[in-house]
């Protein structure tokens, strides 16, 4: 039985209309005549949705009990036996209720697969489980209903349902996502536009990957070697020369010119370890290229052109940019250089950049020490000269140099053998020596033609001749093995080096880490698998890899374990034991940045918990007294105002109505600054800007701001220009400020409020005399739920500055504040001038700054 086919519709939050989405693509399908039901949708209350459900077959659904409670499930066993062709089931991440025959309802979707009946189904990006943390830094809010990220990544199609934040969240406000007593609250938590933005751009990257993973996997299922250029990906090929920087700057450059632009640095490391890179220099070329938004990788290979070219048809890149050879011209005779081998063998379809650069011709130390696997062609020509050229030199000497003499043919002899130990090692030059001492006793050896020594000292130099020739090939192969060695162990050393590097720059990044691993030993796939205990199953944490991660360390082709409950497992090809020791310190530094991983989540989520810890203690405090205590009086005035014991006089009366009023006025301006500061939270504060006088609203918000033995002076000239404001806001940040400076003004000292133009901006200056604020407390005053120091007259719960500030950045102006010369502070409220007023010039009082 063919297993069904998964159709996912991913949001990034609620409200943006994937059961919408589903519910329409249902009626497309029955319309064209698929057997399509309905085994689980839910609604929400929604009129649009419910329409959307009309004309549909629905499955009944089942109900289960818990703790006296029934709820509604979908009924698994009636949809099997249903048997539809097509299955809407919505919210994949939902937990059944317990009872159910399973936990997830996307346990319920792989059974309903595997029956062979296609699905269509709704996910939240908030819930994929490797996002729980990243949206929970967001938003907040952890969330307990999540779905593997590799159940969604199996899906057969997946559509991004997309909504701009304003447009979801004035879809919100008009009642159409959730009731009206419920969306003032979504408005100002987890809908705010900060955070729907995040997640749509999480959305949005995690789609984009997954399409880029389906085309990865297309093109090596089909063995597409040509470059599709869907996108610009751009290959710097970097040796560790002082040419890198340059040429990740010039690669970033060419990757913004396209949209999507995506560089990535390479370092290619040979295994021979003949590349005399800095550690140092490669450090800052990669700080580089991550600060430029690229990646960096670091892979080893033989031939690097390559393993240069297919790194870059791996990837899929378009462009490869390369520095010019640093080579001087007497050093072109081994060879065209990396730049000439890469260009020549692109191909049509990747283009290859060489950049100029200062070190061009300066030369480059060759290699010191010789290849340590030697290729075929160095083989077959120490075989040719350790085989043939005895032949060759026999004919030679016998019919050019017949009388030379044994020694110095043993010399001749002895040349072609140490000529075939330098270019094929010891088994050509064995070979050498033993061809050579036969031809040697044959040819040249009295009595010729015969395999006799009849000299005993000619036995005595044929013996040496063996000897040296076997001496040379065995230091030669030795010399070679020990390059080899040192060539392993230089490449680990950089690998190592590379790892301390992330150590000390604190990378926490799990899927970069293991993405190196895979660059590194060349494998398909690379997983982190976890397990709680012994007896439990491994879950994974973190995969790459263009294959299916294991589920099991048993699984993998090789596994390294850290701990008793964490495992590294690859996938692709074994291991050789001597890579296992650098493997082992990958696994240990994985294991390390997942406990950073999780060490940061929980230090974010105390700092979100004592972040809320302090609002609700506010906001408790403003409850329990600065909001308790005008009630207090409102409550004491009516009740005695409604005594029968006590016969009041109209003076009285009065008295006692003026104390109600004041405790009314007093919680209006309290609650007002809480309502005010909810608004700008939310970003729902829309000024409507006009041009406006200063000297008209100053004076209206004084109104009602008084306090014994304390007077406001005005100074407002009427010359000023008009500013560009919204005059209801700057009338609230006026009066905010000013009662701010009449609280903490001394008695008999009087609050100024003057104004001056400067260039194209408008100055309004509150100046007061009191205690004044430290410049390292400036910009706390103006966060939520602050107040400084003690203020005997003082009410309020700490909210006039912020949205005083709040509103005027709204508008377009600044709040700031300065220390008053002589002591005290100083409100600077900056506003801009209206557009086609000329600049005016600065006429500040003398008397604002005194």
């Amino acid at each position: 039985m063919a297993r069904g086919k998964l159709r996912i519709y991913l949001g990034a939050a609620p409200g943006v209309g994937k059961t919408y989405a589903m519910l329409s693509e249902a009626h497309r399908r029955v319309e064209r005549g698929t057997d399509c039901v309905v085994a689980y949708v839910e609604h929400h209350d929604r009129p649009r949705t419910q329409v959307m459900l009309r004309g549909l077959e629905h499955v009944p659904r089942g109900r289960l009990e818990y703790r006296g409670t029934s709820f509604p499930e979908m009924d698994l066993d009636a949809v099997l036996a249903r048997r539809p062709e097509v299955a809407l089931v919505d919210e994949l991440a939902h937990t059944n209720v317990p009872g159910a025959r399973n936990t997830k309802r996307w346990q319920d979707v792989e059974e309903l697969l595997a029956a062979g009946i296609d699905v269509v189904s709704t996910v939240n990006i908030q819930h994929l489980e490797s996002l729980g943390d990243v949206v929970e830094s967001i938003t907040g809010i952890r969330q307990q209903e999540t779905v593997p990220d590799e159940v969604v990544r199996r899906a057969d199609q997946i559509e991004l349902v997309d909504m701009s934040p304003q447009a979801l969240r004035r879809r919100m406000a008009h009642g159409n996502v959730y009731q009206p007593d419920k969306v003032d609250a979504a408005l100002s938590n987890y809908f705010r536009p900060g955070n729907l933005t995040a997640l749509r751009e999480l959305a949005l990257l995690w789609v984009a990957d997954r399409v880029d993973e389906y085309l990865q996997q297309y093109r090596s299922e089909h063995r597409v070697r040509t470059i599709w250029g869907s996108r610009e990906r751009i290959v710097v090929g970097l040796t560790g020369g002082p040419e890198g920087r340059t040429l990740i700057r010039r690669a970033a450059r060419l990757a913004e010119k396209g949209a999507g632009g995506e560089v990535l640095a390479l370092y290619m490391s040979r295994s021979d370890g003949l590349t005399g890179a800095s550690p140092r220099e490669l450090a800052v070329q990669r700080t580089l290229v991550e600060d430029l938004g690229g990646t960096f990788h670091h892979v080893v290979g033989d031939h690097v052109p390559t393993a240069l070219l297919e790194f870059a048809r791996g990837v899929n890149a378009t462009q490869i940019v390369l520095g010019v050879s640093r080579r001087k011209s007497r050093q072109y005779v081994f060879g065209p250089g990396v730049g000439a081998t890469v260009a020549r063998d692109s191909g049509p379809d990747l283009d290859v950049h060489l950049v100029t650069h200062d070190a061009v011709g300066q030369g480059r130390s060759l290699p010191t020490a010789r290849r340590a696997r030697l290729g075929r062609p160095r083989l077959l020509a120490g075989w040719l000269v350790g085989v043939a050229g005895p032949g060759l030199l026999t004919l030679l000497l016998a019919a050019a140099l017949p009388d030379v003499g044994l020694a110095n043919d043993m010399l001749l002899f002895l040349t072609l053998t140490v000529a075939a130990a330098l270019l094929g090692g010891r088994p050509p030059a064995l070979a050498s020596a033993a061809v050579g001492s036969l031809l040697l006793n044959w040819y040249f050896t009295p009595p010729v033609r015969a395999f006799t020594i009849a000299d005993p000292q000619n036995i005595l130099a044929i013996a040496v001749f063996v000897g040296v020739a076997v001496s040379v090939a065995s230091v030669v192969d030795l010399a070679a093995r020990r390059t080899e060695q040192a060539a392993r162990l230089r490449a680990e050393a950089e690998t190592l080096s590379f790892l301390a590097g992330s150590v000390l720059r604190g990378d926490t990044g799990l899927e970069a880490l293991l993405e190196r691993v895979r660059e590194t030993f060349l494998v398909d796939s690379v997983a982190l698998l976890e397990r709680e205990a012994d007896t439990e199953p491994w879950s994974c944490v973190g995969s790459v890899g263009t294959r299916q991660a294991v589920g099991r360390p048993e699984d993998a082709d090789v596994d390294v374990p850290v701990g008793d409950h964490l495992a590294l497992a690859l996938s692709g090809r074994v291991l050789p034991a001597s890579d296992r020791r650098v493997l082992a310190a990958f696994a240990a530094q994985a294991a390390v940045v997942l406990d950073r991983q999780r060490l940061q989540s929980q230090a974010d989520r105390a700092v979100d918990l004592a972040e809320g810890n302090r609002i609700r203690t506010a906001l408790l405090a403003a409850v329990s007294h600065d909001l308790r205590t005008p009630l207090a009086g409102i409550k004491a005035s009516v009740t005695s105002l409604r005594s029968d014991d006590v016969a009041w006089s109209e003076e009285d009366r009065a008295e006692l109505l003026a104390a109600i009023e004041d405790g009314a006025d007093r919680l209006d301006h309290l609650v007002g600054n809480l309502l005010d500061m909810s608004r700008l939270q939310t970003g729902t504060v829309t000024p409507l800007i006009r041009e406006v006088d200063l000297d008209e609203v100053v004076p209206l918000a004084l109104v009602g701001i008084s306090e014994p033995d304390i007077t406001v002076a005005l100074d407002i000239p009427e010359t000023l220009p008009m500013v560009a404001t919204d005059k209801g806001l700057l009338e609230r940040v006026v009066a905010n400020v000013v009662e701010n400076a009449v609280k903490y003004s001394p008695e008999g000292e009087p609050v100024l409020v003057a104004a001056g133009a400067l260039a194209d901006r408008v100055e309004l200056r509150v100046v007061d005399r009191g205690p004044g604020v430290p410049d390292a407390a400036k910009d706390r005053i103006f966060s939520p739920f602050q107040r400084y120091g003690d203020a005997p007259r003082g009410n309020g719960v700490g909210l006039g500055l912020a949205v005083a500030r709040g509103f005027a950045e709204a508008t377009g102006g600044t709040l700031h504040a300065e220390d008053t010369p002589g002591g005290g502070l100083t409100m600077v409220l900056s506003l801009p001038t209206a557009p086609g007023r000329p600049p005016a010039v600065s006429d500040v009082p003398a008397t604002a700054l005194s």
